[in-house]
């Protein structure tokens, strides 16, 4: 977890999802992330990352424990609370048949606040999306400039948390440095990040903090810091080869 002084704009308190089949989805999950920080939860596909963000947003109740955002309950006060995130996931829903700037007029609207033109263009430009696409149909948009698109949208909300599912699934190496870019600056920026990813060396790339989730809990916490000294892969590997008994390191 975050430590010293610095407060936690994306917050979880021993966060646990049990479904009704019996299924232990998300196991006690801690973490805590300031603003300009970027936190990557990294785990095989049905590790429980994708969990741990509905419980966020508000898909999903939480079993036991607690999710917040900015310190407000997403259980108790959801509205307040989705106020203060914005979310992207990939293949984000879009509206194909409006233009990248209306989209962008649309989400700002049902986020509360009028963006003009100029802010919406250079929401746009930020990440990465050449001006000639600015007043085409997004129904004509390969997927990484959709994904860009998806990006400004969540940008344009203005929110102190920004939460992603896999959002470099899908682009090709040069969208996904871009998209990298991007998130690094909004980081620079201020923003508290969380990112679901299954993907290593961009975990590594944007991460402070990678936290390794395996069948629903968290393993393994390690500060870019700790990176620097450490292989990830070879620690990712192990864990999910059910190696480290004990572990290397205590999860935090």
């Amino acid at each position: 977890m975050a430590t010293g002084s610095r407060r936690a704009i994306i917050e979880a308190i021993d966060l646990t999802k049990r479904y009704a089949d019996g299924t232990l989805a998300l196991d006690a999950l801690n973490l805590a992330v300031p603003a300009g920080e970027i936190y990557c939860l990294l785990g095989a596909i049905g590790a429980g990352k994708t969990t741990a963000i509905d419980l966020f947003v508000g898909f999903v109740r939480p079993t036991s424990g607690r999710a917040r955002i900015a310190g407000i309950d997403v259980q108790r006060r959801p509205r307040e609370a989705r106020r203060r995130l914005a979310y992207l996931m990939g293949g984000a829903a879009l509206h194909g048949n409006l233009t990248a700037l209306q989209n962008l007029d649309l989400f700002a609207r049902l986020a509360g606040r009028a963006a003009g033109d100029e802010e919406c263009a250079m929401a746009l430009r930020e990440v990465g999306l050449p001006e000639r696409a600015f007043g085409q149909r997004v129904r004509s948009f390969d997927p990484g400039a959709r994904q860009k698109l998806a990006l400004a949208a969540a940008m344009i909300k203005r929110a102190p948390a920004l939460l992603l599912d896999e959002p470099l699934a899908g682009l090709d190496p040069q969208a996904a440095a871009e998209m990298v870019e991007t998130l690094q600056m909004l980081r620079d920026r201020g923003r508290a990040i969380l990112l679901a990813t299954y993907d290593l060396f961009h975990a590594k790339q944007l991460a402070d903090t990678v936290g390794i989730l395996k069948e629903g809990r968290k393993v393994l916490s390690c500060s870019r810091d700790e990176l620097r000294y450490q292989d990830l892969e070879a620690l990712y590997l192990d864990y999910m080869r059910g190696g480290l008994e004990g572990g290397r390191r205590t999860a935090s």
